[in-house]
């Protein structure tokens, strides 16, 4: 379950990097998104962080649990800003995408 967190915590912080003009353009090249979309992405990034902690939370309780998100939050930051931002922004979006998938499945093939 720890890893799902971490995935979905990495989607989150992705949404809410294409809530922002310049790292939009980053990871599309392309114009900027209508503010209608932009509050879309702020949505959703803000909507993924609160489920990564609600499965933290869920998984190792109230104690544990918001103690693993913010690790959970800090790696995937990290993993965006210092690994793939500086050197594949093109990976970012398709990881978002396929990590929260490869993390429900391996959630679900451990319980």
């Amino acid at each position: 379950m720890m890893l799902l967190a971490l995935t979905v915590s990495f989607s989150a912080f992705t949404a809410l990097s294409l809530a922002m003009d310049k790292h939009q353009l980053d990871l599309h090249g392309k114009a900027p998104a209508s503010p209608a979309r932009m509050r879309l992405w702020r949505w959703l990034g803000w909507a993924l962080l609160t489920l990564s902690f609600a499965l933290c939370a869920w998984d190792h309780g109230w104690a544990a649990g918001p103690v693993l998100w913010l690790g959970a939050m800090t790696v995937s930051g990290m993993l965006i800003a210092f690994g793939l931002y500086p050197f594949r922004p093109r990976w970012i979006a398709p990881l978002a995408w396929a990590l929260p998938v490869i993390g429900l499945a391996v959630a679900l093939l451990v319980h």
